[in-house]
């Protein structure tokens, strides 16, 4: 993209076309006295991008930018987060925390070539991805100002909506939803109203992307992933590219429910906060991959590399994902992923996917060392050896210390007692 200097001072919106950033555009203008081009970054959300860019321009923006990064996303964001299994608390996929550095990215870029001596976003005070959004500034470009309008407003989104309409910005055609929503390939997230208080279940009309009960199927489908180096490269035998697969997926795991979360996480601000997921397709592919990570892994490096996802999971959402740190974790994880090829066969059925069916060149399972019937190459004899020596810690006290053999027995009778 060809981007010629602006000649005055400048501020690089990233811009989504909701309430927030439609808003952001004047007031930027009228407390900065500066000019604002925004930045719209297609990572796979479901709506008219260019008609949110074109909208930018009729609310007062001088330039409108709308990059494609959706095979990038894919490719480079989801990727790593299948192939680390990220969740972070065990729960939340990690799909609108993935996209923040990638806009970032984009949006540091176009004001690097602009000339802009500012950056922007619509996020809260109280929010994570404030965060994401300026630690990646500081990685990419620490001389970037950042302006935040709706944490230096502190306005609530009805006073929003009033300061719109009595200054005739246009906003999108349907009515600003009493929710505030993000969207990317990779998932969907819905907060705010009623969903705050956490003893309330979520009403069906926050769901787009995953049925309710009464739809789903009353028979189990399955689908076969095939992985190659720790990616899934094929859907039911038809070669994909990511981001088509996890687009397909999305819809057929979300037809039977699966991919919802209910989640009260803890944001890195240090506030609980309840949030509402759906995320069929990450759901389902993490699933697979750790499967399949299971049947070609040893124990050990298992447990190793569920330390490193811990922790790749907890940097995405913190926002440093342009850290040394994470550099040494993706090398890391990368190198387990050679042999991490294979197939994997999903049920999804009323609400849940389940692993039903895997199998891989490179698996250390051997029915022949752990079949019960013929066939059998185990030496059974040997357990007995096994036992003997990683024993001996539990039983050197009552064994090894003491000398006679009545002293022994009561040292072991009083442990059995103690036990019991």
């Amino acid at each position: 993209m060809k981007i010629s200097r602006y000649q005055g001072d400048i501020a690089v919106l990233a811009y989504s076309g909701g309430l927030d950033t439609s808003v952001a555009i004047n007031w930027i203008k009228e407390k900065y006295s500066v000019e604002v081009a925004t930045v719209v970054v297609d990572v796979g959300q479901e709506e008219d991008l260019k008609e949110a860019a074109d909208r930018a321009l009729d609310n007062g923006a001088v330039r409108s930018f709308l990059v494609d990064s959706k095979e990038e996303f894919a490719n480079t964001y989801i990727a790593e987060a299948i192939k680390s299994n990220a969740m972070y608390e065990g729960r939340y996929p990690l799909s609108t925390a993935l996209a923040r550095p990638l806009i970032a990215q984009k949006l540091a870029s176009i004001a690097t070539k602009l000339g802009a001596k500012y950056v922007a976003h619509g996020c809260t005070g109280k929010g994570n991805d404030q965060v994401r959004f300026e630690l990646a500034f500081k990685a990419l470009n620490p001389e970037l100002r950042v302006i935040a309008p709706i944490r230096e407003w502190n306005m609530n989104r009805d006073d929003e909506i009033a300061y719109a309409a009595a200054r005739g910005i246009k906003l999108r055609k349907s009515q600003p939803s009493r929710y505030s929503t993000d969207e990317n390939l990779w998932g969907r997230s819905i907060e705010g109203s009623d969903l705050e208080d956490a003893s309330v279940e979520p009403p069906e009309d926050i769901y787009q992307w995953t049925s309710h009960m009464d739809r789903w199927p009353d028979k189990p489908e399955y689908v076969t992933v095939d992985f190659e180096g720790g990616l899934p490269v094929s859907l039911n035998g038809k070669p994909m590219k990511l981001s088509e697969l996890v687009a397909e997926l999305n819809a057929i795991a979300g037809k039977h429910g699966v991919g919802r979360i209910d989640h009260l996480e803890d944001r890195f601000v240090g506030i609980k906060s309840r949030e509402n997921y759906e995320c069929p397709s990450a759901v389902l592919l993490v699933q697979a991959h750790r499967a399949l990570e299971g049947l070609v892994l040893s124990k050990e490096m298992l447990q190793f590399k569920s330390t490193v996802e811990n922790k790749f999971s907890e940097l995405v959402y913190n926002g440093f994902w342009f850290s040394d740190l994470m550099e040494s974790l993706r090398t890391f994880t990368a190198s387990t992923q050679a042999e991490v090829t294979g197939q994997v066969r999903v049920r999804l059925f009323k609400g849940s996917s389940t692993v039903c069916g895997l199998k891989s060149e490179h698996s250390r399972y051997r029915t022949a060392l752990s079949t019960y019937s013929r066939g059998d190459i185990f030496d059974q004899r040997a357990s007995e050896g096994f036992i003997y020596i990683v024993g001996l810690p539990v039983a050197g006290s009552a064994l090894g210390e003491f000398g006679t053999s009545d002293v022994q027995e009561r040292v072991v009778e009083r442990k059995i007692q103690k036990a019991a």
